[in-house]
């Protein structure tokens, strides 16, 4: 099996691992983006011609320097570092092509519907005797079995956060609606899991010689981060109910508006609650205050707020951030995008970098995170356009000539 990489160099702590990500969107192929930030190789296939129908072009976007098509500022965002590659797997050349790359990966990530590789003969089954060490990450919305009534439905991340019961427990009370996490949290959660998950499964296979079949429901991921939120109703009968930013179990921890905009204030413990008391000028001794701090919604605890919420909106979310930072109470301010751009402690990390994008030319976002000590990430090419990198890897992995590959394009396989 030839395990030459087709990266330019190697780096990162993923150095030496392939990955074929054939999913759409989010869910699953920020995944496969991220891995790509960390030395993985990762190829990434789309549809011939369209590509990620929508996500390529979806929302704000900028003009293309070779005329071409205007991309998406999150397309420009998510899809660097991959090898990018066109193949249509309905049609039986597209599958014993798909197949050809099999050996020479060690991660297949893909997301869809349910079941939908084994109507186009690439069943796992199939896959695993090709590549026995192979690690088969399936994201679907709600996962690859379970009642029959969902199986084959559409989901997408606002489907997933309300399914999985994140959205109920987000937002202020009734009749407020719930809200959605922004911008597409359930998505991210869930590429999140699909990424650990299917490195844990390749550490496995690493120690053992065996592949394994991973199978993720979009809206279990989302679930497995409420927390307490299910022992809380199967023990107690409690059903966890929207409270806005407040925390219904102590104070201050809540959104406040200063004079010029908003700021958040945190307080969890005693001793916090009372260094918040003396920047404000009250008696953190006080038995009144005292019982503030743990019954938020008793006649004191409103009391409480109140004097808060009249001392910050007479003072600049500058002037607040310093009293209670200096004072070791937790507080900064709610940052918008210019606010970040600006800030000196995303500046100081170098969070935000630039980098020679091949479609738009020079940009500016956000860099390799995390910072690895000894095996950093890197930025090593930009987005390029659908099925750019054909040749390069069908040539290299699956042994295909120029003429086979121009016939493989005139019938739209690739």
């Amino acid at each position: 099996m030839k395990r030459d990489t087709l990266l330019p160099e190697r780096f990162g702590p993923l150095q030496g691992v392939r990955i074929i990500s054939s999913g759409r969107l989010i869910a699953q192929p920020f995944a496969g983006q991220l891995a790509a930030e960390w030395g993985a190789e990762v190829i990434n296939i789309e549809q011939p011609e369209v590509g990620d129908v929508g996500w390529r072009t979806v929302g704000i976007c900028l003009d293309a320097v070779d005329g071409g098509p205007p991309v998406s500022a999150t397309w420009l965002q998510e899809r660097r570092n991959e090898f990018c590659v066109s193949l249509d797997f309905s049609k039986p050349q597209g599958r014993d092509l798909f197949l050809k790359l099999i050996p020479h990966a060690d991660i297949w990530m893909e997301s869809g519907k349910a079941q939908t590789y084994p109507r186009w003969g690439i069943d796992d089954e199939t896959v695993l005797k090709i590549n026995p060490k192979l690690v088969i990450t399936h994201v679907a919305g709600y996962g690859q079995y379970g009642d029959p009534g969902y199986i084959n439905r559409a989901a997408y991340d606002f489907i997933g956060q309300a399914f999985g019961g994140m959205m109920y427990q987000t937002g202020f009370p009734d009749p407020s609606p719930p809200t959605r996490a922004a911008p597409w949290t359930g998505d991210y959660i869930c590429a999140y899991m699909c990424l650990c998950a299917s490195l844990a499964g390749l550490h496995y296979a690493r120690a053992t010689g065996k592949g394994q079949v991973i199978d993720l429901g979009h809206f279990e991921a989302i679930h497995r981060t409420l927390g307490g939120t299910m022992i809380e109703y199967f023990q107690k009968g409690v059903v966890r109910e929207r409270s806005g930013n407040k925390a219904l179990a102590f104070q201050p921890y809540d959104t406040f508006q200063a004079s010029d905009g908003w700021v958040l204030i945190g307080s969890v413990t005693m001793p916090v609650f009372e260094r918040v008391c003396k920047v404000i000028g009250l008696d953190p001794t006080d038995p009144k205050w005292r019982k503030a701090q743990r019954e938020v919604e008793s006649i004191e605890g409103i009391e409480f707020d109140a004097i808060l919420r009249g001392w910050v909106s007479e003072r600049t979310i500058a002037e607040v951030e310093k009293l209670f930072n200096d004072a070791q109470v937790p507080c900064c301010p709610v940052m918008t995008s210019r606010d970040i751009a600006e800030n000196p402690h995303y500046k100081a990390r170098d969070i935000h970098v630039e980098w020679e994008d091949p479609q738009v030319g020079k940009i500016k976002g956000i860099g390799v995170i995390p910072k690895f000590s000894e095996t950093p990430g890197k930025i090593w090419r930009g987005t390029v356009r659908v099925g750019h990198d054909n040749e390069l890897v069908y040539g290299s992995l699956a042994g295909l000539s120029k003429a086979e590959l121009a016939a493989l394009k005139g019938q739209k396989v690739i």
